[in-house]
């Protein structure tokens, strides 16, 4: 009985912590199953007066009130060498963006998440997943650097996590997360579409800007916070 006691003494009061902190996170399936339904609603009804500034708008309300500041559910991908991940085996902070081979991402944002990755592949995980099968994506990829981790979903043999299943048919696509290093959302962003007469260098210039901003602001100085702290521990 003494045993038990001491064992309960050390170990106990970790796993009660452990239970705390999990039921303290909020997490994405979570705040789309609570908030979803009004926000659709409402989008809706503004799609339909073709009123475009207060459907962003609402997207914005949306995923700033609800979204951002909760924890990404782990799920699973494939890679194209027939590799199994996890959105929790990326231990930096992550960039994930999500597209379709039916999703034309918009003039300019490849070259510029090119260019991005290069500069940040050191502090940034860049992650582009497609829900799509694996022959479209094989060459939907050759367009993305080497630096970037191309995944997918194929619905048709995934029917796991329900957040496979929100992340693509709840906010459209593409949309990208910015997540910490501990998958909480710092950000989450629609593409920048330039209008079509606008000539690729100021397309590249547009997405590289407003992408670059968001990373800065939510992603890096977290990261570089951290770097600094373990080194000085060390």
């Amino acid at each position: 009985m003494k045993k038990l006691l001491l064992v309960f003494l050390f170990i106990g009061p970790t796993v009660f912590s452990q239970q705390e902190d999990l039921q303290e996170k909020s997490f994405f399936s979570q705040e789309l199953y609570m908030h979803l339904s009004d926000y659709n609603r409402k989008a809706d009804l503004a799609y339909r007066f073709k009123d475009y500034d207060k459907a962003k708008e609402l997207f914005e309300n949306f995923t700033s009130d609800h979204l951002e500041g909760s924890y990404m559910d782990d799920f699973k991908f494939q890679s194209l060498k027939k590799k199994e991940v996890n959105l929790y085996d990326y231990k930096k902070p992550v960039f994930l963006i999500t597209y379709a081979s039916w999703c034309i991402p918009s003039k300019g944002e490849v070259p510029a998440i090119n260019e991005l990755a290069s500069e940040y592949k050191d502090k940034i995980d860049f992650v582009v997943l497609f829900w799509d099968k694996k022959d479209k994506v094989k060459k939907l990829a050759e367009k993305f650097s080497s630096n970037i981790s191309i995944v997918y979903v194929d619905e048709s043999k995934n029917k796991g996590a329900y957040v496979v299943k929100q992340l693509k048919h709840s906010l459209g696509l593409p949309t990208c997360f910015l997540l910490d290093k501990d998958k909480r959302i710092t950000d989450i962003r629609r593409s920048v579409f330039p209008p079509m007469q606008t000539d690729e260098e100021t397309a590249y210039r547009e997405n590289y800007i407003a992408l670059e901003t968001s990373i800065s602001q939510n992603l890096v100085n977290e990261y570089e916070e951290v770097y600094a702290d373990n080194i000085q521990v060390e």
